[in-house]
């Protein structure tokens, strides 16, 4: 492929800065179709995003608008669906986050994949985020030596001021998200780790409802033991007050430690020798740095950036977490 020709089914709030604008700005992507089944909010969108097409089928839109990619951003549980029907047509897809609502779900994907012969990334993108880079690379650089513990701590209100806030909640409708916030929110943390540490050993939790204030758990707790003898501890909860409120991961080795938020703009570095803050300025389009490395995945002039076998194992273990394994 020349050039990749995409259309967005879902163009919701999540593609209205964070992806969308991104795949015109990438040489080589175009944003050419989008679609929502609310049709007149997918003719407003194309309308200001200045897109050609718009439509509210996405079977018609993969059939008429003269695409190559799909970008599939709606809530998690028509995610295996449309991909299947996207790789079975012959598109190359790009899903977002969590893929899918559970394992089996995300299993079925990568069966799919496989069986086309074609290409699929997961919207994990903050491994490509400079801030999420510059902590890896002080990882390979080994500055706080060999790493012994992770901790991770994301404690939020009831209505996470993290999460946006949508008319129809449906992150915590387990039936459509999967869960509830723990699915929206820990993908990409629990991602970071299987980026940063590598394949995992072994792994468990648990998750309940302790508010019973929606239909999902709101609290969970989990760890994860890798091969390499890291070990991460994260926490959940969505039951706190603002006062208690925290987002924290703190990556503890031999010679020092590093802390940043997952949500925010720097990280902290200290060892015997060195107390140091960076702060970063994050892209205009948080997902604009993926979506270059996917355009170059597609187009055959590079890796998978995050392929649906990493996110398989990133499944099993929110299903260890959450007691659906």
């Amino acid at each position: 492929m020349n050039n990749i020709n995409w259309g967005i089914i879902g163009c919701g709030d999540v593609t209205e800065k964070k992806s969308g604008p991104a795949f015109n700005k990438i040489p080589g992507s175009k944003l050419v179709a989008v679609m929502r089944r609310d049709a007149a909010k997918a003719e407003d969108y194309a309308q200001r995003h200045q897109i050609e097409h718009w439509y509210s089928d996405a079977d018609k839109m993969m059939d008429e608008a003269g695409i190559n990619a799909i970008y599939i951003a709606t809530p998690p549980s028509s995610h295996l669906e449309y991909a299947v029907s996207a790789l079975v047509k012959g598109f190359n897809v790009y899903v977002e986050k969590p893929v899918t609502r559970n394992a089996a779900e995300a299993e079925q994907m990568a069966e799919a994949v496989k069986q086309s012969g074609l290409k699929l990334t997961v919207a994990h993108y903050r491994r490509e985020v400079p801030r999420f880079l510059h902590v890896k690379q002080l990882l390979d650089d080994k500055v706080i030596g060999d790493v012994r513990i992770v901790q991770i701590r994301m404690w939020q209100a009831r209505k996470p001021k993290l999460v946006a806030d949508v008319a129809t909640n449906w992150r915590v409708n387990p039936e459509v998200s999967g869960g509830g916030y723990f699915h929206d929110l820990a993908p990409h943390q629990l991602d970071l780790m299987l980026h940063y540490f590598g394949e995992p050993e072994f792994y468990n939790g648990f998750s309940l409802n302790q508010s019973e204030t929606t239909p999902a758990d709101d609290h969970v707790s989990g760890q994860i033991l890798f091969k390499n003898k890291v070990v991460v501890n994260g926490s959940w909860c969505f039951n706190v007050a603002e006062s208690n409120t925290i987002d924290s991961c703190e990556i503890i080795g031999t010679k020092g430690k590093i802390t940043f938020p997952f949500f925010g703009n720097f990280v902290t570095l200290k060892t015997e020798t060195e107390d140091k803050t960076v702060e970063f300025v994050h892209p205009e389009h948080i997902q604009q740095p993926m979506i270059t490395k996917i355009v170059a995945y597609f187009k055959g002039e590079g890796p998978n950036p995050c392929s649906i076998e990493e996110a398989v194992t990133l499944m099993k273990i929110m299903d260890s977490f959450t007691g659906k394994q």
